[in-house]
């Protein structure tokens, strides 16, 4: 681990950051040129005195699950996230077709969407990056995730409340279109994380494995209407819009309802709720 050299690092990309960059408000007194430490904490997802300790070039190394959260924060390339998991000691993250690391402009996009429900998703259905309104909409952070929750088909058909999203006659469809999903990605490497998720639903969903014979590839384009359920503000009628990133295999899904329609309206009811 070379201290001196990460303290260096994470402060010279600290201070390449402006507070727009990483969607938060710049506010009227600022005597810092890029962010405050504070606020990298903050968008990596741990205290203040940890962050200041790397940076003073005290305390341990940063663990794995540390470093990846920076690299979010600080908005790495994959270049610069290597380069920051060397300086702390630990082997660069092996950079298979599973990468769970969202380009900084992938990022950018994702903050400058404060007032728009959209996710990023990696191409086996993990949400990567979720703004507030899709928080609302959905009705959770569905980046909590962990093991094989994580990914959005798994809990399609092994945890019946994600179901509760959409109404009852919608659900076939649905599910064809998550099996649809994972097939793709399954095709492009059977031996990875896809072929991992498949052989875990064939265990244990046998309404998955009768999908999964259909070999069905193209069963909806996510721009085709779309219902969801809300608890509070009801049935909305939304679209989706996908804006690919090709080199990280990331789909980014921008929601959006016909103007004037009551579903709009509710979409801007969904910041209050």
């Amino acid at each position: 681990m070379d201290r001196a050299q990460l303290a260096d690092f994470l402060r010279a990309r600290r201070e390449a950051l402006q507070p727009e960059d990483v969607g938060l408000l710049r506010g009227p007194v600022r005597r810092t040129s890029g962010l405050r430490r504070e606020e990298v904490a903050v968008l990596a997802g741990m205290s203040v005195d940890y962050y200041n300790r790397i940076e003073q070039q005290r305390g341990s190394m940063p663990s794995e699950q540390m470093l990846a959260g920076l690299a979010r924060g600080l908005r790495l390339t994959l270049a610069e996230r290597d380069h920051l998991f060397r300086l702390a000691g630990h082997a660069a993250p092996v950079r298979r077709i599973r990468d769970d690391h969202p380009s900084p402009v992938m990022m950018r996009i994702v903050a400058s969407l404060a007032d728009v429900p959209a996710l990023l998703f990696s191409q086996f259905g993990e949400v990567l990056l979720q703004t507030r309104p899709a928080v609302a909409l959905l009705g959770g952070d569905w980046t909590r995730f962990s093991g094989l929750s994580r990914y959005l088909v798994y809990r399609w058909f092994v945890e019946p409340a994600m179901r509760d999203l959409y109404p009852i006659e919608d659900h076939p469809l649905r599910g064809r279109v998550f099996v649809a999903d994972i097939r793709a990605a399954y095709s492009a490497d059977p031996g990875g994380k896809a072929g991992e998720i498949v052989a875990a639903l064939l265990e244990v969903s046998a309404e998955f494995a009768a999908i999964w014979r259909r070999h069905e590839v193209d069963v909806v384009h996510h721009h085709d209407l779309k219902r969801y359920r809300h608890a509070e503000l009801g049935e909305l009628e939304l679209y989706c819009q996908p804006v690919l990133d090709r080199d990280q295999s990331h789909e980014l899904l921008v929601f959006t309802a016909v103007p004037g329609s009551p579903s709009q309206e509710k979409l801007r009811m969904l910041a209050a709720v």
